[in-house]
């Protein structure tokens, strides 16, 4: 979808004094709001005696809580500031190939939003998240007590396969990519000067001349913008859910 609500940010020479904004609020809050939730997931699982928890009521209403969360990140790819959309930093084959050529040399392109490899790493792990949660609504861990809330809706075999996946994808997939994103960050913050980890936290880049800058702008009210977007997005999940005749009774809280 074009991008016809942003304004570019100017762009400054490689020996610029100050920073430009690179990340809104929203992605920013959204990053590490889904740190907490995996594993506080993890955790909800591995831990669920010690906490008192035998039935994982914790563990499945955190999943619905990052299932909402991936909805939103999907919609703000559409409708949020311009650094976040899908339709700007989504790279192209050659893309990723000349950007992956010059990483050896140290002479790769520098991007306000997520560099080519960056972003093949940022939709993957969004990918596998979205389909292990979606997964979790499926799964049946011991009886109809730690069930998620449309487990019916699969035969017996089918929720074994859902709960086999959705295990598999976290230990074998998902946790060593999670490793490997954040050694990565820090390579690049220690050997390449580029303040990625920063720049997710305080929403600003040093102000140089980015590749990418010339289609990048922000968007007006983001935060506005992105509360309307997680209310959609938890009516997408609960409502759908309940729509469907999905069993939230068993996971009460208290």
């Amino acid at each position: 979808m074009p991008n016809t609500d942003a304004h570019p940010p100017s762009r400054a020479p490689h020996n610029a004094v100050g920073s430009v904004d690179a990340w809104d609020a929203p992605t920013r809050i959204f990053h590490w709001l889904l740190v907490i939730l995996v594993a506080a997931a993890w955790g909800s699982y591995q831990f669920s005696e010690t906490l008192g928890d035998p039935v994982l009521k914790w563990h499945r209403w955190t999943g619905l809580l990052i299932l909402t969360l991936l909805v939103w990140r999907l919609l703000w790819g559409f409708f949020g500031s311009s650094t976040s959309r899908f339709t700007n930093f989504v790279p192209s084959p050659n893309r990723l190939i000349s950007y992956a050529s010059a990483l050896p040399s140290g002479t790769e392109p520098k991007y306000l939003g997520h560099n080519p490899l960056g972003t093949v790493m940022v939709l993957t792990l969004l990918t596998l998240l979205l389909t292990q949660a979606t997964l979790g609504l499926f799964t049946v861990e011991h009886n109809d007590l730690t069930a998620g809330p449309l487990y019916r809706f699969l035969s017996e075999e089918g929720r074994k396969v859902a709960t086999r996946w959705h295990r598999y994808l976290f230990e074998t997939i998902t946790l060593w990519l999670i490793g490997i994103h954040v050694v990565v960050n820090v390579f690049y913050a220690v050997f390449r000067r580029e303040p990625l980890i920063k720049a997710m936290i305080v929403g600003r880049k040093p102000a140089i001349a980015y590749t990418d800058a010339v289609s990048l702008g922000t968007i007006g009210r983001p935060m506005l913008r992105a509360v309307l977007l997680l209310a959609a997005s938890a009516l997408i999940v609960f409502g759908g859910i309940w729509a469907v005749g999905g069993k939230f009774l068993q996971m009460r809280l208290w």
